[in-house]
């Protein structure tokens, strides 16, 4: 059976309905999933009208409604937004909206009637002035979970990374590695690589300092947290490799295919070779949940929101990695 994706429309007043209807265009995704979004209806129209799609929408409400055939976009319809909701603004309608999406998805998620969510990109500030203090999707979807364990894991065609913090201050996640949260991510990149379809993946980890603290002279981290938490991965038969200088590791991973995946240590270590090498096509993955989430690496670009113009490549590719990454998993 095809995995059934549900997707969560983002935050209504960016190009997250846009990108989703143009994906959906694509008869490819029902080929190989059942795709639902999760939204508002009357956006959603608004969007088919924007991008000139001859698509349609169905209404659903029962689990057996779930699966779709190419030419309907079904629409599991939550909020009753005005149809002429301002685009590009911070409103705290579209942030608690992008909230019940996703809220709705993990449970739906947990209940196992969703094999996989797929999210389009929420406003942060939105998010915030609607009394939704998070950080990001990732917290989000954690403390809905009730996940601890949890991590950032960015795809691309040339490089894969996975993160040891996030959404901190540089000062901060200095401060916050450890041990014990390397080892942890560590475990997860080869967990989730296993889990795109790599059998033995090849896990380097990125240095923090520069050149990797050449044994000491630039900083301790690397032999007092990172280097022992290498050791104690290889212990397990983990196939993983470092500390590596950062300023050589993505070079030897995405144009030397030495690696499979880089564990960075914060989150522009990781996030910038990553959108140098697959801006448009790059997908973001959760790892550590108890269920698949697949997003857009890119945020929700109201600069073009309302224009028809959005390029929809990274949410096809976050529909096509979930799809994947369903069918390895239900179908061990």
């Amino acid at each position: 059976m095809k995995p059934i994706l549900g997707i969560t429309m983002g935050d209504p007043t960016g190009i997250g309905s846009e990108i989703i209807v143009k994906a959906l265009e694509n008869n490819h995704i029902y080929s190989i999933s059942h795709p639902i979004v999760i939204g508002d209806e009357k956006i959603l129209q608004r969007a088919l009208k924007i991008t000139n799609s001859s698509l349609k929408l169905k209404t659903i409400q029962q689990d057996e409604d779930f699966l779709g055939k190419f030419g309907e976009i079904n629409v599991l319809n939550l909020t009753n937004l005005p149809a002429d909701l301002p685009f590009a603004h911070i409103d705290p309608r579209a942030g608690k909206a992008a909230y019940d999406y996703i809220e709705k998805a993990v449970k739906l998620a947990l209940e196992q009637k969703i094999h996989a969510i797929v999210t389009a990109p929420i406003n942060k500030e939105a998010l915030h002035i609607a009394g939704k203090n998070f950080p990001g999707h990732t917290e989000i979807l954690a403390t809905l979970s009730n996940t601890i364990n949890y991590s950032m894991m960015l795809i691309s065609k040339k490089l894969n990374v996975i993160h040891a913090t996030t959404h901190v201050s540089l000062r901060k996640a200095c401060e916050l590695i450890k041990k014990e949260r390397i080892f942890n991510v560590i475990k997860l990149a080869d967990e989730y690589t296993k889990m795109i379809g790599i059998t033995n993946p090849r896990i380097a980890v990125a240095g923090l300092n520069p050149h990797a603290s050449e044994n000491g002279l630039f900083g301790k981290e690397e032999q007092e947290e990172i280097l022992p938490a290498i050791t104690q991965a290889k212990h397990l038969g983990i196939n993983v490799f470092g500390p590596i200088p950062p300023d050589t590791v993505f070079h030897r991973a995405a144009n030397l295919n030495e690696f499979d995946i880089v564990v960075v240590m914060y989150h522009d270590q990781g996030h910038i070779p990553i959108k140098l090498l697959g801006f448009e096509t790059g997908v973001n993955v959760t790892a550590g949940l108890p269920f698949i989430r697949t997003s857009v690496d890119h945020g929700t670009a109201f600069p073009i929101a309302g224009q028809g113009i959005a390029d929809c490549r990274s949410m096809e590719e976050s529909l096509h990695l979930a799809a994947k990454m369903a069918n390895i998993k239900y179908t061990k």
